[in-house]
């Protein structure tokens, strides 16, 4: 019986045994595990290669001078000594040994752990039937009772450590992919492993399109935390740098706020900011509304009977019935109000409700589909056209959510005294008015903007949205934004404030649940639901947003009234790199 087949059976043959009879089957055991051991490293590494290094140079050296001595002899060169054959045999035995151990790594055997049972399958040890073990130094020019074919089976199960290491069995399952027998999309539920399956997906990619995605990182990632949740078909992710701004001093409360960019100077800008804040005293942020917001679009016969629908949903006395209906969809969606809205005989029902720590899209799209299908009992003509129909309004820019809200309201405010203006900002109080007033008032209004009344506030949400795990399209709403300043105190100090009325962010689902995404939200103190308030760490995060945008605007204004702005830049946001070299 062989090594492996022992191990595998050991277990069920001891049954029915006498205490003596196994412990004499275990000392049988560990004589094996020894031999093996012996045969497969017989001596310590580091000694194994000092020797063959030894004896792969002195025999080089030697054969040099031979040569060297037979050539001003005029001896030819294929006339060998004794010593020469030797020498000749231990350089090729040396030679073989090296490239075995540093090119193919096989000669040194992986270690079994002492505190481990033996598990070696057939295919990995084959035991001659003479008993007899003659160790062998370089185990590769001489004969053993033991024959190392595969020492550790699992190092050939997919690791794909190497984007270029590809397996018979992968192999076939690319030539599927790349041949249009296999769908792309379909191939973590065939594997059953998402690591994998981004990995032959992404090989498949680059031998159908003959481009490489060299610099695309595919380790690193956690692929099943993304299945069906954040992102489809994935081939690796995109870095994007992380820094980290602040303190803020919010409402009493010291903030580290973590910004993903690439955009150089705007950490480091919107860091004055809360510098300049924090200097003076802190900012306030207070929520104005907090509600998500879903608007079908039904159609009816006449615009008679799209009035009517309209009046039902408006009537007060109607409200309790649908809130009910609506609220069975979620422990945290509580519907707050129906606008409607007519084209025709078209109607927008705009629903309102709360979503507690979720963005809460989804939530508020189950809440709207019941109360449809109840609608539908009362109003059986009545069309459902889509579950969506802009009136929302979603990853749109839209006057309803700039005068409506949709998601946070959020007004953020401070004073910073005069000698701050003057010290960190290096500006003035009234340059600063007057700029606010004639780039981002007058200014934003030449330019016909909606909700754009400020300086870069999409900068400053983009960033914080990145590194949170926010929807970053969700970025266009989210970014209204008015900025006031105005000189208080005798016109000594500066009174700003942002107010956003559609900041869009959630603490729970989506990107949040990501490893990198949640530990910046850890940072900020507000990862996951809020056991004692529902809703109260996503209500947290949007004031952290508006207080960031606060100071991002401070700083930005103060340096384009200062002139600082294109120094900044050029320092800040441009290569060192001599492009003339390139």
């Amino acid at each position: 019986m062989d090594v492996g087949r022992r191990s595998s059976l050991k277990p069920a043959a001891t049954k029915g045994k006498t205490m003596a009879e196994d412990q004499y089957d275990d000392q049988i055991f560990k004589a094996d595990k020894k031999v093996v051991d012996a045969v497969v490293n017989p001596l310590p590494v580091g000694i194994s290669n000092g020797v063959f290094f030894t004896v792969f140079f002195s025999v080089v050296y030697f054969l040099l001078i031979r040569w060297r001595e037979k050539i001003r002899s005029s001896t030819p060169l294929h006339v060998v000594t004794m010593s020469e054959m030797a020498a000749i045999f231990f350089f090729v035995a040396s030679f073989i040994y090296l490239v075995g151990f540093f090119g193919m790594s096989f000669v040194q055997a992986t270690p079994y752990d002492e505190e481990e049972e033996l598990e070696v399958d057939e295919t990995e040890i084959v035991r001659k039937e003479d008993t007899r073990v003659t160790p062998c130094g370089a185990a590769l020019d001489c004969e053993s009772d033991v024959v190392v074919k595969q020492v550790v089976k699992k190092e050939l199960v997919f690791t794909p450590t190497d984007t270029t290491v590809v397996t018979e069995e992968d192999e076939e399952v690319i030539q599927s992919v790349v041949s249009g027998k296999t769908p792309s999309y379909s191939l973590e539920s065939k594997l059953g492993d998402c690591k994998r399956a981004a990995f032959i997906r992404r090989v498949a990619l680059e031998r159908i399109t003959g481009k490489s995605l060299d610099g695309l990182p595919l380790e690193g990632l956690d692929y099943e935390s993304i299945l069906g949740q954040c992102c489809e078909m994935p081939v690796g992710y995109v870095q994007i740098p992380v820094g980290v701004a602040g303190p803020m001093l919010l409402n009493g409360k010291e903030f580290s706020v973590p910004m993903a960019t690439t955009e150089g100077c705007l950490v480091a800008s919107t860091n004055r900011g809360f510098k300049a804040i924090y200097a003076s005293g802190g900012a306030t942020s207070i929520l104005l509304k907090d509600g998500m917001t879903r608007a079908p679009v039904v159609r009816f016969g006449t615009a008679r009977r799209a009035a009517d629908l309209k009046f039902f949903l408006e009537e007060p006395l109607n409200f309790e019935t649908l809130a009910s209906v609506f609220n069975k969809s979620s422990r945290f969606g509580r519907l707050q109000k129906i606008q409607c809205a007519i084209a025709g005989k078209n109607l927008y029902m705009r629903f309102t409700c709360s979503t507690g720590d979720a963005m809460g899209m989804n939530m508020v799209s189950k809440g709207v589909q019941n109360v449809l299908e109840y609608l539908q009992s009362d109003f059986p003509d009545m069309d459902v056209i889509g579950i969506s129909g802009n009136y929302c309004s979603d990853k749109k820019p839209a006057a309803v959510n700039w005068i409506e809200g949709r998601g946070k309201s959020v007004v953020c405010e401070a004073i910073i005294k005069e000698d701050i203006v003057k010290k960190v900002l290096k500006t003035n109080v009234a340059a600063l008015v007057e700029l606010n007033m004639l780039k981002n008032l007058t200014g934003s209004a030449m330019a016909g903007a909606l909700g754009g009344f400020n300086a870069h506030a999409s900068n400053i949400v983009s960033a914080v949205y990145l590194a949170t795990g926010q929807d970053p399209a969700q970025n266009i709403e989210s970014s209204h934004c008015i900025t006031m300043m105005e000189a208080v105190n005798d016109g000594k100090d500066l009174h700003v404030s942002v107010t956003m009325p559609s900041i869009e962010v959630g603490t729970v689902g989506g990107g949040t649940q990501l490893a990198s995404q949640s530990a910046c939200l850890n940072l900020l103190g507000v990862k996951g639901a809020n056991r004692e308030a529902a809703g109260e760490n996503a209500r947290q995060l949007a004031k952290v947003v508006a207080g960031s945008v606060l100071a991002g605007e401070l700083s930005l204004l103060s340096a384009i009234a200062a002139g600082q702005l294109v120094n900044s830049h050029m320092k800040y946001n441009r290569s060192n790199k001599d492009v003339t070299k390139a």
